[in-house]
């Protein structure tokens, strides 16, 4: 028997067990597999869910915002990545969220697991406790510093990232301030669980941030064709940034 004649419930079985990039993969072998993968919500998508997401990831509502079972896994596959981040920072069983140790006179940042260098891309990004006196998000290279001494605008200090100081309302790239952000008179200051949605754009090579489903407009312009990934920086002691990726922008 030809596998793409397999029945459907031998293709649960068998796709259930693999990750993410096989699964791609598999979607390119035939018609049928790829017709078969294209359902977001069925049993194969949801059995790759209960495996690799725990449970308060997947019952909660930190992924609201995705809600098929394989934007959930998508977004998984982009969470925060445990192996580059400052020492000061872990990243919770969830995945999605970080955890910035009580440190003090240290400035922590981490990435994402995934960079991009082409597409369009969008997540969120909230902090779940206090800014402190610089939070920072927006994006970095892997040749961006993840830790430094004092408390600073880490992500945009040096020519490797770009950042939203949200605390302030600046931005800043290459250790410099680029101005303010949004460009309005008296911009709201961020609320601490409210969630940023960044977007990048590595057609026309831009970073745009919206709030609220609200556009607050381009941030960064002419940015590099290399690898760029999710990043924040943090300062205050205990506080913690969820991260969840969502896939290509809406338009409009």
């Amino acid at each position: 028997m030809a596998a793409a004649n397999l029945p459907f419930p031998v293709f649960e079985v068998l796709f259930s067990y693999l990750d993410l990039p096989d699964l791609f993969s598999c979607a390119l072998v035939c018609k049928s597999w790829n017709q078969y993968l294209k359902d977001e919500n069925n049993s194969v998508w949801r059995l790759v869910c209960l495996r690799k997401l725990n449970k308060e990831a997947f019952k909660g509502d930190l992924l609201c915002n995705v809600p098929t079972y394989k934007s959930k896994v998508r977004a998984f596959y982009h969470s925060w990545n445990a192996n580059d981040c400052s020492r000061n920072i872990h990243v919770k069983p969830n995945g999605f969220v970080l955890h910035r140790n009580p440190v003090a006179q240290s400035t922590d940042g981490a990435r994402g697991k995934r960079g991009f260098n082409s597409g369009r891309h969008s997540w969120e990004v909230w902090w779940q406790g206090p800014l402190g006196t610089v939070a920072v998000v927006g994006l970095a290279t892997k040749k961006a510093s993840m830790q430094c001494q004092g408390y600073v605008a880490l992500l945009g200090g040096d020519e490797q990232s770009w950042g939203w100081n949200l605390v302030d309302n600046y931005l800043i790239h290459n250790g410099d301030n680029q101005g303010n952000f949004p460009q309005c008179n008296n911009a709201p200051k961020y609320e601490v669980g409210e969630r940023i949605r960044v977007i990048l754009d590595m057609e026309d090579n831009y970073l745009a941030f919206e709030r609220g489903y609200e556009f607050l407009g381009v941030a960064f312009r002419g940015l590099p064709n290399v690898n760029l990934y999710p990043a924040v920086s943090a300062v205050y002691g205990n506080t913690e940034v969820a991260m969840v990726y969502l896939g290509p922008p809406l338009d409009g």
